[in-house]
């Protein structure tokens, strides 16, 4: 994982013990720790923090991937877990350590974390007393107290034990937005050829295929699927008779595999997602493009126009058409 799209958020919301345990669940949440915030010492022990002279709250240090999860998500969870309207008490929780609250430590985030407590009290009759600063200080609990659930699976909790399980559920995963079809779709959508080449590793003939002379700007999908799998740019003339192609988009797209079979030694080209037959890739292309000739049956391929690539749902790929 790349550390440096890596952003940190804290919330303090009662016990920290169950706080820490319900951001643990989210998908996004990478990291969590527990300690104490915003208070007026220096490195405080649990102790001093209960005594309330301080100033400190219980706190949850939440580090998170913003491609997996938002933040607005976060917070939305996180009212889930408070009464925002008790101002410190949570739970059987009494005390100024106990208060509710979001501190950020990037400015950027201020406006979010303000807005969105902003527009959920609105579902409150009574006002809500969430602090929304930003963060002054933090120290970290002791080790006992860190990931303190799973240690200790029937500690005291706050946070009624079905929410925890609604936090695994909250963020699911995307669905992929291409994906492989089952065998009897696939009659019903491909046409003879399509299916005698994808599905049962067939190979059309040479000059008489859809795409071995097209050369027009756009892109090339795989016919099961509807994932890009090769750009114009990287189409070349090789006198074979079936579309030619430098290289893929990316490797990660295909698959590679040895073929004996009719008594030769090739490799075959296969979709990764759809795993349909593709063709075959040579080492008999041109130099100044890599070498490689990847030899493409047509019946594999849908391809689309530059014109109508942003429509269509490939707009992102645009940039590749750029001449170098």
């Amino acid at each position: 994982m790349d550390n440096t799209n890596i952003r940190e958020i804290y919330f303090a919301g009662g016990c920290f013990w169950g706080t820490e345990h319900f951001f643990q669940q989210i998908r996004g949440v990478v990291a969590t720790e527990v300690g104490y915030a915003n208070g007026k010492t220096i490195n405080p022990t649990y102790e001093q923090v209960v005594s309330h002279t301080t100033g400190f709250a219980e706190t949850v240090k939440v580090k998170y991937d913003p491609e997996q999860v938002d933040l607005k998500l976060l917070i939305d969870l996180y009212f889930k877990t408070i009464d925002p309207t008790s101002l410190n008490k949570q739970g059987n929780d009494r005390g100024d350590q106990y208060r509710t609250g979001i501190y950020y430590t990037d400015k950027k985030d201020e406006d979010v974390v303000k807005s969105e407590v902003e527009k959920l009290a609105k579902n409150y009759s009574k006002p809500v007393v969430v602090e929304t600063i930003a963060l002054k200080n933090f120290y970290k609990a002791e080790d006992y107290h860190q990931e303190y659930l799973d240690k200790n699976p029937g500690g005291y909790c706050h946070i009624e034990p079905g929410l925890f399980e609604m936090a695994k559920n909250a963020n699911p995963l995307p669905k992929p937005k291409y994906q492989k079809q089952d065998q009897k779709a696939l009659k019903e959508k491909l046409s003879p050829i399509q299916y005698q080449v994808t599905q049962e590793n067939g190979t059309e003939r040479p000059f008489q295929n859809e795409y071995w002379d097209e050369f027009r700007e756009g892109i090339y999908v795989d016919i099961t699927t509807g994932e890009p799998l090769f750009i114009s740019t990287d189409k070349f003339e090789s006198g074979c008779g079936w579309p030619s192609f430098s290289k893929p988009i990316t490797k990660k797209l295909i698959d590679e595999k040895l073929d004996k079979t009719f008594g030769m030694t090739r490799v075959e080209v296969r979709s990764k997602t759809g795993d349909a037959h593709l063709g075959h890739v040579f080492n008999d292309g041109p130099q100044d493009k890599g070498g490689l000739r990847y030899c493409i049956n047509s019946a594999s391929l849908k391809f689309i126009p530059k014109d109508e690539m942003d429509k269509k749902g490939y707009g992102e790929y645009l940039p590749l058409l750029e001449k170098k």
